[in-house]
């Protein structure tokens, strides 16, 4: 089968034939119909600093999976070829494109553990976009942001994962204001829900938020975070795009605010975005491209052209 494999930093991903993965124990075939593109993958490919996260190499790059399973090993009895699933990428197992062969592959093979079923009414372009992406916003605002109804919640950066991070703030019933530098977003996030944008989460200082969710981070976004929460409140830091931030330590401190940090989520968040999915309430902005645009694809992400989520599409 064809794969988009990795094999050392700074190098395009080099199209491979590779043999078709086999079933053990546990495990099932899935038959890629949807492959996420993803930051992250652009770092990998960028920085060696991620070589070390990569369990070997070559290894078939795609973290954000989801497909039709079309074999099951030995003692599989939850799952059917026919199912159609996403995969955790943050089960014990680890994750697809790190941890063993991802999605820039026809067939990945995986453990059931990592397996969430995708409803039948939602497309495996979203399928993929919700494992990583949705599942990371949603435990960021739900889990870690303890956002519910009344909440007042700022929301920092309206780029993939904070779009779908204020949709699901929305959705709990919570009162959301948007800061992003971008003002040609703004129309979009007064379409998913949310009360007020500005360039800055300090314009919202009068407002008392409860919480803000930083999807940004960077080291200025976090600082105004802490300056602009309410006394009390808490900051949820998903963004790395700095990898230091210079912050106040007395507004953190007499204005006690707690500062959490969010990665990933669990298999519960992908239910989770799935469920709105399948509702029609949460529709994130996705663009589709074959499988053998992926190394452009990536090319156009790391140029900060793509608005929304990127996914690559094998069939339906």
């Amino acid at each position: 089968m064809k794969a988009w494999q990795f094999t050392t930093t700074h190098e395009p991903l080099v199209l491979t034939e590779v043999p078709e993965p086999r079933a053990r124990p546990g495990e099932v075939v899935v038959d890629v119909r949807a492959a996420g593109l993803c930051h992250t993958d652009v770092g990998v490919l960028e920085d060696e600093g991620w070589l070390s996260t990569l369990v070997r190499t070559p290894i078939t790059m795609g973290h954000e999976v989801a497909g039709v399973v079309s074999a099951v090993g030995e003692g599989v009895t939850e799952f059917s070829t026919g199912d159609r699933v996403g995969i955790c990428p943050t089960t014990p197992l680890g994750a697809p494109g790190f941890n063993y062969d991802g999605g820039f592959g026809e067939q990945v093979v995986v453990g059931t553990d990592a397996l969430v079923r995708i409803p039948a009414n939602v497309s495996f372009a979203l399928g993929a976009a919700g494992t990583d992406a949705g599942m990371t916003s949603h435990h960021a605002v739900i889990a870690n942001g303890q956002v519910t109804a009344g909440t007042r919640v700022g929301i920092i950066g309206l780029g993939g994962l904070g779009q779908i991070g204020a949709r699901v703030a929305v959705l709990a019933g919570a009162e959301v204001y948007a800061a992003e530098v971008n003002e040609k977003v703004w129309p979009l996030a007064r379409e998913i829900g949310a009360k007020d944008v500005k360039p800055s989460i300090a314009a919202f200082k009068d407002v008392g938020l409860d919480v803000v969710v930083d999807f940004a981070g960077f080291g200025t976004t976090t600082a105004e975070a802490i300056e602009t929460v309410r006394t009390g409140g808490r900051v949820v830091q998903v963004g790395m795009g700095r990898l230091e931030a210079t912050i106040s330590t007395k507004a953190l401190i007499l204005s006690q605010v707690t500062l959490i940090g969010s990665n990933g989520g669990t298999k519960e968040d992908v239910q989770g975005v799935y469920d709105h999915f399948a509702s029609g309430q949460l529709a994130p902005a996705v663009t589709e491209i074959g499988f053998d645009e992926i190394p452009e694809g990536l090319e156009r992400l790391a140029r900060g052209e793509v608005v929304g989520r990127l996914v690559a599409v094998l069939g339906e």
